[in-house]
């Protein structure tokens, strides 16, 4: 059997370890294995590469991804699911292990659909699948944005400064709460729960009325900050091959606003692709090898539109339909309890 491994969407970190992992359990079940570059574009140009136990072994710690990605959707080229089965056929590749998130896990399971046998490994630094507890590089994620938010907070005292941190998170605020929470943030916002302008200016006006004169706080790029009942958006109108516009700079206008309506000295960060890059935690190294480990074996069983899944600390596969089925949000509960710290 020849199993071919791509990667699709943003990288993360910990993807590396996932393909060593895919490699070493498909020769092990005495499989070849076959690296997809440029994710559906390479099975789309037949862009691919042999993929050894000695081309694999020291990549584990290294960000990025060996295989590169893009964001390409084969559904929005004419023909291109057509051409991704033939070149399969052509490449004489008899199963793929799919690497993403919402997006190119969305495709594997159209895919899977008309006939593709194709198992899915959930990898999104957003963390918003279903399915699985944790996705593949969220933790190095909110590792790097932890450690921003510690060496922001001493310029911040400093200077009795306002620093408002951007994280990634376009439809959920996991990065944002976890780093904010761990960081210790004055106020998070995040996509999931609404917040008024006017609560933002009253907290950072109460903290200076109590001798607190800093704060920090962490947005989530999506985040849903009301000014008169309108939400900011921030947006350019570039929009990728799956429909999104490109985020960022939440962060700005909320600094200008807060000087506006405070009084107080306000500075923003934008972390971006920061939170992507260098090597991946101890954390996302072990649940990457895990949960690719787990898709060869599913794959071994002919367990096809599945995806591996880390839950409860045991892994375990649920349906690609069932896992892209509904976002996983950040629970109202959770960010309930994260209010007790917006002082």
């Amino acid at each position: 059997m020849k199993i071919g491994v791509l990667v699709g969407g943003g990288d993360a970190p910990g993807l590396n370890a996932a393909i060593k992992a895919t490699v070493a359990k498909a020769n092990e079940y005495g499989f070849d294995a076959v690296g997809i570059k440029r994710g559906w574009a390479g099975l789309l140009e037949l862009d691919t590469q042999p993929l050894s136990l000695s081309d694999v072994e020291e990549i584990h710690d290294r960000g990025g991804v060996v295989l590169y990605t893009s964001r390409t959707n084969p559904f929005k080229i004419e023909n291109g699911a057509k051409r991704v089965i033939e070149n399969m056929k052509k490449l004489k590749i008899d199963a793929l292990v799919v690497m993403g998130g919402e997006d190119t896990l969305g495709v594997a399971q159209k895919l899977h659909e008309m006939g593709v046998p194709v198992v899915g490994v959930p990898k999104t630094i957003d963390n918003d699948l279903s399915g699985t507890d944790y996705s593949i590089g969220f933790d190095t994620a909110v590792a790097i944005a932890t450690d921003a938010i510690d060496k922001l907070r001493t310029t911040a005292e400093a200077h009795h400064r306002i620093v408002i941190v951007e994280v990634m998170g376009r439809n959920t605020g996991w990065i944002a709460l976890y780093a904010g929470l761990a960081g210790g943030a004055n106020l998070i916002l995040i996509p999931e729960e609404p917040l008024g302008l006017n609560q933002v200016y009253k907290l950072l006006k109460d903290r200076h009325a109590n001798g607190r004169v800093y704060s920090i706080i962490v947005v989530a790029e999506g985040a849903k900050v009301l000014q008169e009942k309108e939400q900011i958006i921030v947006a350019s109108e570039e929009r990728d091959e799956f429909g999104h516009p490109r985020l960022g700079g939440i962060s700005r206008v909320l600094e200008r606003l807060i000087q506006e309506n405070t009084g107080f000295e306000a500075r923003s960060m934008i972390l971006g692709h920061l939170q992507r890059g260098g090597p991946p935690t101890a954390f996302d190294r072990i649940l990457a090898i895990r949960l690719a480990t787990k898709a060869v074996e599913l794959i071994k069983r002919k367990q096809f539109g599945k995806m591996a899944s880390f839950q409860a600390c045991d892994l375990v596969s649920v349906p690609l339909k069932e896992a892209l089925g509904k976002r996983k949000s950040v629970p109202a509960d959770l960010y309930e309890m994260a209010k007790t710290f917006f002082k």
